[in-house]
C-alpha cells in the first residue's frame, strides 16, 4: 500500500551526526517539524534551527516551498535565516581581514536565498555594504600593494552579495547615492581593475540604468561609451556580454534625442568593426546570453530608423528636392543649369528623361514616390548614402538599368524603395519598441 500523499520520505543531516531519515507530514506546521528534528539530536532552541536543501543551492524550507520536498530528498539542518543574517551582519563588520574576508563570501553565497535576504535586509544589511563600498574600502586599498588578491576578493564578495541580495527586488533602486554611484562607475573606468570587480560593478550599472530613471541620469553622468569600448576589445565573454548590457540599458533609457548622438559616438568609436573583430570572430564562440545581448544592440539601432521609415517626402519641400538633385547629378555628372539656361519646357524635359533613367514611377515628380509608408524618407536616405558612398557601382547600374529592355529592367528608384520596405519588415524595424518598453516596465515593477 503507497504511503499518504502527505508523507514525504526524507535524510536530514547534521553535523558531526549520522543522518536522519524520517518522515515528513506536510500537514504539520514546518515549526513543529523542526522541533522534533532538533529534538531527535537533543538540541534546545529549536526556534533558532531551520532546514535547507543540501545541495549547491542552500534553499531554506519555508512554509511557502515546503510543497517542493520530494521522496528521497536530502535536507540539512541549520540555523534559522534570522540568527545566520545576525551572525554574518556582525562578522562582516570583524576587523580581522581574513575573518571579514570569509563572511563575506559566506554573505555572498547566502544571498542568493530570498529568506536570508529578507532577514538581512532587514537588519540594515545593504546600508552597511554600500557603506562598505563607499567609504569602509578605502583603508583597505592603502593596503592594496601588499595584499593585492585580497582585496580584490573582499570587494568582489562585497559586489557579490550586493547583487544578489538586489536581485529579489526587496529594495529599491532609487535609494542609493551619488556617492556610491560614482565609486561603482570608477572600478569601470579604470583601466586595469579585477575581473570579478569589474563584472559585477557593470551588473549594477545595467540595473540601476534600467530600474529608475533618475539614476540613469546620473549613471550617465560617470561613464561614457569610450570608457565602455576597450572591456570589449578584451578576452573575457562575460565582461564582453556584461559591457554590451551597460551599453543597450543606456541606449534604452536615453531620451530619442539622446539616442540618436549616442549611435554617432558607437560609429566613430568603430563599435561594429570592435564586436565583430572581438566577439563575433574570437575563437570563443557565442553564447546565448551574448546573441541576446547583441540581437538588442541591433534592435535598438534598428528601430531609430522608425522616424524616417514613417515620415513622408514633401515635394513642396525644396531641401528634399535638392536630395534628388543630388541623385541626379551623381549619376549623370551634370551641373545644375542656371535658370536661364534654355527654356523651362526644355529643362523640364531633360528632367523626366533622367527621373526615368534614374528609375523613379513618377518620372515628373519622383518627390512622389516617396509619400508612401514605409519606407518613406529611409529609402532616399539609402539611396543617397549608396550614391554617396559607392559612386562608381551606384553609376553603372543607374546606366546599366536604363538601358536595358523594359521586361529586363531592375530601375535603381523603384527597386531601392522596395528592397528598402522589405528590410524594414525582415528586421521589423520599430515593431520591438514596445516589447522592450514593457520588458523595462517589468524590471521597474
Amino acid at each position: 500500500m503507497p504511503p499518504p500523499a502527505d508523507i514525504v520520505k526524507v535524510a536530514i543531516e547534521w553535523p558531526g551526526a549520522f543522518p536522519k531519515l524520517m518522515e515528513i507530514d506536510q500537514k504539520k506546521p514546518l515549526s513543529a517539524i523542526i522541533k522534533e528534528v532538533c529534538e531527535g539530536w537533543s538540541l534546545g532552541n529549536h526556534e533558532t534551527f531551520a532546514l535547507q536543501i543540501a545541495d549547491a543551492t542552500n534553499f531554506y524550507i519555508t512554509e511557502k516551498n515546503r510543497n517542493d520536498i520530494k521522496n528521497g530528498s536530502i535536507l540539512r539542518l541549520t540555523t534559522s535565516p534570522y540568527q545566520t543574517a545576525l551572525q554574518l551582519h556582525e562578522r562582516i563588520q570583524s576587523s580581522s581581514m581574513d575573518a571579514k574576508l570569509e563572511a563575506l563570501k559566506d554573505l555572498a553565497n547566502a544571498s542568493r536565498d530570498i529568506t536570508f535576504a529578507q532577514e538581512f535586509i532587514n537588519l540594515d544589511g545593504i546600508s552597511l555594504l554600500t557603506q562598505m563600498v563607499e567609504s569602509g574600502t578605502e583603508r583597505y586599498q592603502k593596503l592594496q600593494k601588499i595584499m593585492k588578491p585580497c582585496f580584490g576578493d573582499l570587494l568582489s564578495f562585497t559586489l557579490t552579495a550586493f547583487v544578489e541580495l538586489m536581485d529579489h527586488g526587496i529594495v529599491s533602486w532609487d535609494t542609493f547615492s551619488v556617492a556610491f554611484i560614482k565609486k561603482i562607475a570608477s572600478y569601470v573606468n579604470k583601466s586595469a581593475m579585477d575581473t570579478a570587480v569589474l563584472q559585477r560593478s557593470l551588473a549594477i550599472l545595467e540595473s540601476m540604468v534600467l530600474n529608475s530613471q533618475d539614476l540613469y541620469h546620473k549613471v550617465a553622468q560617470e561613464i561614457t561609451i569610450g570608457q565602455l569600448i576597450p572591456h570589449l576589445q578584451g578576452t573575457d565573454q562575460d565582461i564582453q556580454t556584461y559591457t554590451i548590457a551597460v551599453i543597450n540599458a543606456l541606449f534604452l533609457k536615453a531620451p530619442e534625442e539622446k539616442r540618436q548622438e549616442m549611435t554617432h559616438i558607437l560609429a566613430q568609436k568603430q563599435l561594429r568593426s570592435i564586436i565583430l573583430t572581438n566577439v563575433i570572430r574570437s575563437p570563443t564562440p557565442v553564447n546565448d546570453e551574448m546573441a541576446h545581448q547583441l540581437y538588442v544592440l541591433q534592435v535598438l539601432n534598428f528601430n531609430l530608423l522608425e522616424d524616417r521609415m514613417m515620415t513622408k517626402m514633401d515635394p513642396q519641400d525644396q531641401a528634399q528636392r535638392d536630395i534628388i538633385f543630388e541623385l541626379r547629378r551623381i549619376a549623370f555628372d551634370v551641373e545644375c543649369e542656371p535658370n536661364n539656361g534654355g527654356s523651362i519646357e526644355k529643362r523640364k524635359s531633360m528632367y523626366t528623361r533622367d527621373y526615368k533613367k534614374l528609375g523613379f514611377i513618377n518620372h515628373v515628380n519622383p518627390a512622389v514616390d516617396f509619400t508612401q509608408i514605409p519606407p518613406g524618407m529611409l529609402a532616399l536616405d539609402n539611396m543617397l548614402y549608396f550614391a554617396k558612398h559607392h559612386q562608381d557601382a551606384y553609376i553603372r547600374i543607374v546606366l546599366e538599368n536604363s538601358s536595358r529592355e523594359d521586361k529586363h529592367e531592375c530601375p535603381f528608384g523603384r527597386s531601392s524603395i522596395e528592397l528598402t520596405k522589405m528590410l524594414c519588415e525582415i528586421l521589423k524595424v520599430g515593431e520591438l519598441r514596445k516589447s522592450f518598453s514593457a520588458k523595462t516596465d517589468t524590471v521597474q515593477s
